[in-house]
């Protein structure tokens, strides 16, 4: 069975084992060591990557006979010696997370009874999910105690105790499996069994912020982020407000303000627009359907009209076919084209079935009914696009 040195050990990086084991699955070469510092996915907690030897591990397996397997990029021989390297960037992140993870946990259960169900380290953020509904006051003030607690420096020590031993003590949760039990102590804040990685003290944390919460499954789902992840996040709102400000000419707490009226006014102007546009449409169907050719019995409209986005090629097709015996199909400038087709009341022509028929041949997507049909993605000229209409009226 693999000696698993992060248990006693989260920060050793680097460390020398022997492969006692090798194989490949699925075209993807692993190793088992003798002893390994490279934590599995486990707990809500992902793998640690690194190198051992001249190969980099792709991810770790906690097996079910006791053995960590490591997934490599290339072989390596059983029975080999090697030197095991931890991306220590990655490992150390997760320790801050899993660490702060507990302190809010505890904080959340202390304060105000509300239990973790389950936890999530993710690429960019961590979530918890809790038992119960907890309003937003408190849990703004579990993140204050817990950010109390990594304040204070407060020691996280591991230790190993039996089933036996551990039923005497106040642990946050019941362990999910007995025997020997790892235990993760933070002073005079939280005891919990748990074999993932940790920092040595609550300080390494750094902070604690909480970045969202939902309620989901009769509980709440609590985002949160800490230390480098935390700083992270700051930056990036931190440039996102600046540049707001900016544009908006505004102070930072007249930014809310500032984009509900920003929003207002484009809903107004989107509505102008639309207007203007239906009114445009109506005179340039006019003077499009004076020139017209026939063709099949009825005015044809077709072409490319460059500037008219869809809400507006669609507005100058359905202009085309309130006159009588018209049909209009109305192309942007460029592919991937945009099409809107329209029929008048008095023609036969199915715009839904003129437009299928084009993106069988030209590519695409759309559809409608038999008097309007609006589709896009026509990879086509619009000239080759009409004369394919053209073609099939005619």
């Amino acid at each position: 069975m693999t000696e698993r040195l992060y248990y006693t050990d989260a920060y050793a990086r680097a460390f020398d084992a022997t492969v006692t084991a090798a194989g490949d699955e699925n075209g993807r070469p692993w190793v088992t060591l003798d002893r390994t510092a490279f934590y599995p996915t486990s707990g809500g907690q992902p793998f640690d990557t690194g190198r051992l030897g001249g190969a980099a591990v792709l991810d770790v397996v906690d097996r079910e006979d006791g053995e960590i397997a490591h997934v490599l990029d290339r072989p390596l021989a059983s029975g080999a010696a090697v030197r095991g390297e931890i991306d220590w960037a990655r490992r150390f992140d997760h320790m801050q997370q899993h660490t702060g993870q507990h302190v809010l946990s505890a904080a959340l259960d202390r304060l105000f009874q509300a239990r973790t169900v389950s936890f999530h380290l993710g690429t960019d953020a961590c979530t918890i999910d809790l038992d119960k509904v907890v309003a937003a006051e408190k849990v703004q003030a579990a993140e204050a105690e817990a950010n109390r607690i990594v304040w204070d420096d407060r020691p996280v020590d591991v230790r190993f105790v039996t089933a036996e031993e551990a039923a005497r003590l106040p642990l946050r949760k019941e362990p999910q499996r007995g025997g020997r039990l790892r235990l993760i102590e933070i002073a005079d804040a939280d005891v919990s069994a748990c074999g993932g990685t940790h920092v040595a003290r609550t300080g390494a944390v750094g902070v604690i912020a909480v970045s969202a919460w939902e309620k989901f499954r009769g509980g709440l789902r609590v985002e949160f982020l800490c230390g480098g992840r935390a700083l992270a996040r700051f930056r990036l709102l931190r440039d996102a407000v600046a540049g707001s400000i900016r544009t908006l000419s505004v102070a930072p707490e007249e930014l809310p303000d500032a984009i509900a009226r920003a929003q207002a006014e484009q809903k107004d102007l989107r509505r102008a627009m639309r207007g203007l546009t239906e009114q445009l449409a109506v005179h340039e169907a006019a003077r499009l359907v004076a020139g017209a050719p026939t063709v099949g019995g009825v005015s044809l409209v077709a072409g490319a009209f460059d500037g008219w986005d869809a809400a507006g090629l669609k507005a100058l097709a359905t202009a085309v076919a309130a006159h009588r015996g018209a049909v209009a199909v109305c192309l942007s400038a460029a592919p991937p084209l945009l099409a809107a087709i329209a029929r008048s009341a008095d023609t036969t022509i199915d715009a839904a079935s003129l437009l299928a028929e084009l993106i069988s041949r030209f590519g695409g997507k759309g559809g409608g009914r038999p008097e309007l049909a609006q589709g896009g993605g026509l990879a086509a000229d619009p000239a080759a696009v009409v004369a394919a209409v053209r073609e099939r009226l005619g």
